[in-house]
């Protein structure tokens, strides 16, 4: 599904432990790491999705965590061209997302990434609250450090 404006819908999830500290997933197939994110179906609401994805990406379920809020809106980022997909039609220019902060009080071993065929990652670290803004992927930067910005008031200490 993608807008007239070439926008996926998407959501992202940013877990965060006990101790302040949010979840970091090494992505399956590369050396890139970045926060469970996923696209929407075109039934589903973003809280939907975001549970949906959270379950697939962390195999977590939605009474493991607590929603504690979300970006208001969508925050967009675009796909520099050579991630562009131009054999796709219609052509998808990059994402728009909803961003969720969730709280997670269980134990590690609670994370299963194997609930469906394709995993999307191979395993995972605890970081600190903006350690993702300088280590994902460059054209994602500001989207992470924007999504940040407006989560970083609903942290809860």
């Amino acid at each position: 599904m993608i807008d007239p404006d070439g926008y996926r819908p998407n959501v992202a999830i940013v877990l965060m432990n006990r101790d302040r500290r949010v979840f970091w997933a090494q992505r399956s197939n590369s050396d890139g790491w970045q926060f469970p994110q996923g696209g929407m179906r075109s039934d589903e609401t973003p809280v939907e999705a975001m549970y949906r994805e959270l379950k697939e990406e962390t195999g977590l379920s939605p009474d493991q965590v607590k929603l504690l809020g979300s970006t208001p809106g969508w925050l967009r980022y675009r796909l520099p061209r050579r991630y562009q997909r131009h054999y796709s039609k219609p052509l998808c220019i990059g994402q728009k997302q909803v961003w969720f902060l969730l709280e997670f009080s269980g134990d590690d071993s609670a994370f299963s990434f194997d609930q469906t065929d394709k995993p999307e990652f191979t395993g995972f670290k605890w970081v600190d609250f903006w350690y993702p803004v300088d280590n994902v992927i460059t054209f994602k930067r500001q989207v992470y450090h924007r999504a940040l910005s407006l989560l970083e008031p609903m942290v809860q200490f």
